[in-house]
């Protein structure tokens, strides 16, 4: 070992070691107490008296040893200093930034942590878009989904138990889609009834009820509603909606379970602001007076599916054409329009596409294209009006919105 370390021990420790009695071929040795001036003592006396820090252990052993005789040492641990931080020093603010980069799972896992974690881990902030797909059953959790804040929740094709709200407090939720899932109507009135700001609803294939549409009439800022498939209400009540909501932009009514009625309180109160609209479906009840009713009620329509309407004729063509901005129009399965008809299309300027599934056969769509070469015709099957997912999309889109929290099974 060098001798770098006796000498840095010796500032502490020099009078001390000076003092020691030592075993040497000295006889008399310089007393301590009139001390001894460093300057002028010899490094290997220094090095004898000193004691020495470490047991030093050298190899005895082999001639390659004894002539490089190595040392073995120990290097004093450093003391760790605490920094004196711990997340539960840590502000609200600076937490809730950190859960907020959390998946769904690990949120809910948090939140069992501490009472003070549990509060934070259900603030609004972090729930304000769900995404549950592939969460076959939901009972008690669709309520604290839907309590704890979220303005966007996407469950489709869900069976859902009862909520259990455990307050009467109003629900937060925009954006909502509940298509197909398997619900009794109490519940679903139960949760509707809650909701005074919803944007975009769909509904699809679900059994409603009067007291539903009455709910939905409350909230007037609705723009897209998809209540495409569903049942249980009566034409008073759909015309009481349509009625109070006065801006909604898409609307899917299409193979509801209506009769004339229904579909009379649709063409006789729809708002002027609809610009997407599908009443298909109807076969005998959708005549050619409601046509006309509609397109006098909604000028700026640029999106409308009359398909599967038995009583829709070449008669409405020019009914049609008053829609100025119209681009997509379905006329699928219009038994009543003649292929040969079709042609007459091509006074429709702004016409971009056309769908008339049944209408002709293949052999003849080439001539039709060639005709109409400005419009794009039967290149969308299915509709999308209203709905919060395109069937084509494979993302987890709610009306093109996506959703933060997701549920991974």
């Amino acid at each position: 070992m060098s001798n770098e370390r006796p000498f840095q021990e010796l500032s502490e420790n020099l009078e001390g070691s000076l003092c020691r009695p030592q075993r040497s071929k000295w006889k008399k040795r310089p007393s301590c107490s009139g001390g001894l001036d460093t300057e002028n003592t010899p490094n290997e006396l220094i090095q004898q008296w000193s004691p020495p820090h470490k047991k030093i252990l050298t190899c005895a052993k082999g001639k390659e040893n004894e002539e490089n005789a190595f040392v073995l040492a120990r290097r004093p641990r450093k003391r760790r200093e605490s920094s004196g931080l711990c997340l539960d020093s840590l502000p609200d603010e600076l937490l809730l930034g950190i859960l907020s980069r959390l998946s769904l799972q690990d949120l809910l896992r948090t939140s069992r942590v501490c009472k003070r974690w549990h509060c934070l881990a259900f603030d609004e902030s972090l729930w304000h878009s769900v995404d549950l797909v592939g969460k076959s059953q939901l009972d008690a959790e669709l309520g604290q989904v839907l309590s704890a804040g979220a303005l966007r929740l996407r469950c489709p094709h869900t069976c859902i138990g009862q909520s259990s709200f455990k307050s009467a407090q109003k629900l937060r939720v925009q954006h909502l889609d509940l298509s197909n899932c398997t619900v009794e109507t109490s519940v679903l009135e139960d949760i509707l009834s809650r909701c005074k700001h919803l944007q975009n609803l769909s509904l699809e294939g679900l059994v409603l009820s009067d007291s539903i549409i009455h709910s939905l009439a409350q909230n007037t800022e609705i723009v897209r509603l998809n209540l495409c498939g569903c049942s249980g209400f009566s034409p008073e009540s759909l015309a009481e909606m349509l009625k109070s909501c006065t801006r909604i932009e898409e609307i899917n009514v299409s193979w509801c379970d209506f009769n004339n009625l229904h579909v009379q309180a649709i063409a006789n109160n729809i708002p002027s602001s609809i610009s997407q609209l599908n009443i298909s479906g109807y076969r005998q009840n959708l005549t050619m007076e409601d046509v006309k009713a509609v397109v006098k009620r909604c000028p700026n329509l640029t999106n409308l599916d009359l398909s599967d309407s038995v009583l829709v004729t070449t008669d409405s063509f020019p009914v049609l054409q008053q829609l100025s901005s119209v681009r997509h129009l379905a006329l699928s399965r219009c038994y009543q329009i003649h292929p040969a008809a079709l042609i007459d299309f091509e006074k429709f300027l702004n016409l971009q596409t056309l769908e008339v599934f049944g209408l002709i056969q293949d052999s003849y769509l080439p001539i039709l294209c060639k005709g109409l070469p400005h419009i794009q015709i039967n290149t969308q099957p299915f509709s999308t009006m209203a709905r919060p997912t395109s069937a084509s999309r494979k993302d987890r889109t709610l009306w093109g919105m996506h959703c933060r929290l997701v549920y991974k099974h």
